[in-house]
């Protein structure tokens, strides 16, 4: 186990007394702030900029163990629901169920003794194909020359000279395969790699893998079967994402599998009312979003929200932390 002390120096000590001093108003019923991470990269690539490498991830885990009180999900919930909320409270959380989570992000964890939650797309769990997303990347990577026409396949025609124009055209295209049906979307990148001689390597979670995280004290949580945008399918179908992901995900680790995290998580759009309600009726005790901003005492448990961290700089990040919690 770490024995990791938290940093003495003036910056992280000023930080906790600033976090402190919320919660003498507060009166207990402190502000939780929930981090969420996806993919953590060996070193920095453009094509996903949007990911941390893993130096990057390792400074942002050094300030939350020096300036917050990073808790388990669980103990959050709980504490949320008692109005016992300490201060300078954290949770972190992964989406998806990339491989990297174990290879790279959880050594990082346990050197500084923090816990998280990795909600899992379960039907990637073992499975060779990375998730559609990272497929464009790669298709998009492996062109050689200076245009990508994917007319044909009701997409567009895209410029490639420079590392922007990829970044762009890997924007559109993930944009446009987001809100289509799953057999669509699916079609869609199947051309992609057809046109492009595109293949990528696993990315995913192996079931040893989910169990080993779950045995190193990291939660497992649910993320659906297939990362579908419910609001796409029919009520049956969303409904039988929540719940097959939750049976497959408790089978491999031989525990209950208490969260569930909307795939893309923007209310209105990625989910609605109808999958607030089936994120009960599966037996979820708390969903969670992708909205920007803390979680408070009123909160809706399965409507909780979480950001990612598009700050530039770590120092960033920590203020806008403190930002929210302060109210």
């Amino acid at each position: 186990m770490s024995t990791y002390q938290r940093s003495a120096a003036p910056l992280p000590a000023l930080m906790r007394a600033i976090g402190n001093s919320y919660s003498l108003w507060q009166a207990g019923q402190g502000r939780l702030c929930i981090v969420n991470y996806h993919r953590i990269l060996e070193k920095h690539d453009p094509l996903v900029g949007n990911e941390p490498d893993v130096a990057v991830f390792r400074e942002h885990m050094k300030m939350l163990a020096d300036c917050f009180n990073v808790l388990p999900l669980h103990q959050a919930m709980q504490a949320l629901q008692q109005r016992r909320m300490p201060p300078r409270a954290v949770c972190i959380t992964f989406d998806d169920g990339y491989r990297s989570t174990y290879e790279l992000a959880l050594p990082v964890l346990q050197e500084f003794n923090l816990p998280a939650t990795v909600f899992v797309t379960s039907g990637y769990v073992d499975n060779h194909e990375s998730m559609w997303n990272d497929r464009i990347v790669e298709a998009v990577r492996s062109v050689s020359g200076d245009t990508l026409d994917m007319r044909d396949a009701g997409a567009g025609r895209y410029r490639l000279g420079s590392v922007a124009e990829r970044c762009g055209a890997v924007h559109e295209l993930t944009q446009q395969a987001k809100y289509l049906p799953p057999p669509e979307r699916m079609a869609l990148i199947e051309r992609l790699e057809s046109a492009t001689g595109a293949s990528t390597q696993p990315l995913m979670l192996s079931s040893d893998m989910v169990r080993a995280l779950h045995h190193a004290g990291i939660e497992i949580g649910a993320h659906t079967v297939s990362h579908p945008i419910l609001t796409s399918l029919s009520d049956q179908e969303a409904l039988r994402e929540m719940v097959e992901s939750k049976t497959a995900l408790e089978a491999i680790t031989g525990a209950p599998v208490r969260y569930f995290a909307y795939p893309n998580g923007k209310a209105g759009l990625d989910f609605d009312q109808r999958h607030v309600m089936m994120a009960r009726q599966a037996g979820f005790d708390a969903a969670f979003t992708t909205a920007p901003g803390p979680v408070t005492v009123s909160q809706d448990l399965y409507m909780v929200p979480r950001s990612r961290p598009w700050d530039a700089t770590t120092f960033f990040y920590m203020l806008r932390l403190l930002r929210w919690l302060a109210g």
